[in-house]
This record gives C-alpha cells, structure tokens and sequence, in this order.
C-alpha cells in the first residue's frame, strides 16, 4: 500500500462491488473483498494499489486481518436476495439473509472501528430501494435492508467522527439482478437496469466529498426509456 488513503470494498467480485472499486481506484489503494479469490484476483491486477482480500461474509472471524492495519473507508457492497412469499420464507431464508445483509456489515465494521476511528474515515452501506418500501414477495429481504437502514443511522450516531453513507440503488445491471428476475419469472434485460458505473460514481461523490461536507444519503434510480 502506498501513502493514499484504503479503502475496503466487500462484494468486490462482480456487480455494483467491482464498479465501486473501480471509481475509487484513481485516488484510493483498495482491499477487494469477496470470497471468489480469482475474479479479485483479476479485478486486483487490473486496479494500480488494489489487492484481493478473500474471506466468508458469514464468518468474518477467520479472516487474515493483516492488511485492515489501516483504513479510512470502508463499502458493505457484499449482499444476497431470496424472494418469495412471507409464508414460504424458511428459518434458514431469514437467518442467511440477515447473515450476509445485516450480522456481517456490523461484525466487520467493529472489526475495523479502532482504524476508522483514528482516521476520521467513512462507512458506506449498499442498501436497496427495498430498504424505504416493501413490495409482496420482497418480505425477507426488504426487513434486512431495513435494519441496516437502522444500522447506519445508529451507528452515524454513535460515532459522530465517521462519516456514514446509505446509498439506495434501484434495480441495477449486475448478477444479482439476474438472480433476482430469475426467482420472478421475468426476462432480464440490462438496458432496462441502472450501469453498476453509476452506483460506482455515486459513492465515489460521497467518498470524495470535502471535509466539510457529510453526504448521508444518496437515491440512484433509473430514467424512463
């Protein structure tokens, strides 16, 4: 790592993850954090001051912490969707979720608070549109990304030296919404989808902003085609 500051994405390995990593290239060095070691691995050699940085979402406590000894921003990209009916949601489907979207975002972010905290540095949480309405089907997810909504708004008060950023995306071009139209039942187009580089932009603006300046909130939808 050089003199610039770190930057951690999670989620670093495809979709809305990478293309944050590659809008904070230019002025961050970037921790790639994911558990397909070889897409980060690609992603890593093709960003200058970029590494990967594999570990489990869902057990964070096995991870090399060696290379958070410093770190000034931090992005909760990483995230999963399982949709159905409320009545059709397992045990199992709330506890994965709320594993990766909830339980894991605040496990990492206490991890590295003695780092944020001696940096002054910024907390960005990926949430969704979910995360301000519930539509039929999205029960599940939509309560996990209403807790982190939860989260980053207690955790912006509890440290008032951090910066703290809940960016709400609409639906974007990404695996994810593969995924997601697959459990619906529709077609996926990604014309239709919001550019992940957007995204990208969008949390680099509230990365970047000056000192002064607390971005706590930011809303990306798609135009009408």
């Amino acid at each position: 790592m050089s003199d610039r500051p770190v930057a951690l994405v999670t989620g670093a390995s495809s979709g809305i993850g990478s293309a944050i990593a590659r809008s904070l290239a230019p002025t961050h060095d970037l921790l790639l954090g994911g558990r397909d070691e070889d897409s980060l691995s690609v992603l890593a050699a093709e960003l200058p001051g970029a590494q990967a940085w594999p570990f489990d979402l869902t057990n964070v406590a096995s991870a090399d912490l060696t290379p958070l000894a410093r770190l000034d921003v931090i992005v909760h990209s990483a995230g999963i969707a399982l949709l159905g009916p409320l009545a059709e949601a397992s045990q199992e489907d709330w506890r994965r979720t709320f594993d990766v979207n909830v339980f894991a975002v605040a496990e990492l972010t206490n991890l590295v608070l003695p780092q944020l905290r001696t940096a002054g540095g910024h907390v960005v949480l990926i949430n969704s549109g979910a995360g301000l309405s519930v539509n039929p089907g999205w029960g599940v997810y939509a309560a996990s990304k209403f807790a982190l909504r939860a989260y980053a708004d207690a955790l912006r008060g509890d440290e008032p030296a951090l910066r703290v950023t809940t960016v709400y995306p609409g639906r974007t071009a990404t695996p994810m919404q593969q995924d997601v139209r697959r459990q619906e039942g529709g077609e996926y187009d990604a014309s239709k989808y919001i550019d992940p580089a957007s995204v990208g932009r969008a949390v680099a603006s509230a990365v970047l902003a000056t000192p002064d300046a607390h971005i706590t909130e930011i809303n990306v939808r798609s135009r009408p085609h």
